[in-house]
């Protein structure tokens, strides 16, 4: 049975992580097979991406057993080798998301713990249901953050909140996480509102939005100013006059739905 699958509608990617009876907790197989699903999609014609989780849970964080068989190998190969451009494959289960050229949504529900919130920090954007429980769980098991989490929580979290859940391993409510930028919004229907989302987005230019990404990406870099400005009028000149932003603009004029092909 297929640990994570992938399904394709009206240009959106649907990838499921389906181990439900485990709360779809990470072990070798599921961390392959969500990096594989990812690089499907990466080199798919998917405008936006939906991330979810089968059963009760988004991701419980990593199987204690697996972790136990991890344990076993060479643990400095395993952690300390680059096997996916800048991280390992420990980290690019959340690091792929990031990297895809289109949005990602997330949406959360029941368990998100561990791997299983960085893998949902990959997102763009995370959609919770009132009762969704988050974590940064690393510590409870004498470990840290490492697959992602460093990467990507300090732009979302303020200083001491970030210490404060790292330290501790508490899990936080979604009201709680809602205000201290972990998730997006909330609602009763997060895979609904993600579906909705995702439909508003592929509804728009998609040289745009992969632009747009790309563009976030490399101002949340840390680049200067200068290169920022540079940046933006860079990819706003591959746009302009463009298919695309042709039909963007035919399309507003005309009060109808565009045809992006």
């Amino acid at each position: 049975m297929k640990k994570v699958t992938i399904g394709y509608k009206d240009h959106i990617a649907y990838v499921t992580l389906a181990r439900p009876d485990k709360h779809n907790a990470l072990d070798e197989e599921m961390i392959e097979a969500i990096i594989a699903a990812g690089q499907e999609v990466a080199t798919s014609d998917a405008c936006v991406v939906v991330l979810s989780g089968a059963g009760k849970s988004f991701c419980a964080g990593l199987d204690m057993a697996a972790l136990a068989g991890f344990a076993q190998r060479d643990l400095s190969t395993l952690i300390m080798e680059r096997t996916h451009t800048d991280a390992n494959a420990f980290q690019e289960v959340a690091m792929i998301w990031r990297r895809l050229p289109m949005p990602v949504i997330a949406a959360i529900h029941g368990a998100c713990f561990g791997g299983g919130l960085q893998i949902a920090l990959g997102a763009d954007i995370r959609i919770a249901h009132p009762e969704a429980q988050l974590s940064v769980m690393e510590m409870k098991w004498g470990l840290i953050p490492d697959m992602g989490g460093m990467a990507l929580l300090p732009h979302l979290l303020r200083s001491d909140v970030l210490r404060r859940l790292t330290y501790t391993a508490e899990k936080v409510d979604a009201a709680q996480a809602l205000d201290w930028g972990l998730v997006t919004e909330l609602t009763p229907g997060p895979l609904s509102r993600a579906q909705e989302l995702a439909l508003d987005i592929a509804s728009k230019s998609p040289a745009a939005v992969r632009a747009a990404k790309r563009l976030i990406a490399y101002a949340e870099s840390g680049a200067s100013q200068a290169d920022v400005l540079l940046r933006e009028s860079a990819e706003q000149l591959d746009l302009i006059g463009k298919p695309d932003q042709i039909e963007a603009v035919a399309a507003g004029l005309q009060k109808r739905p565009p045809d992006f092909g």
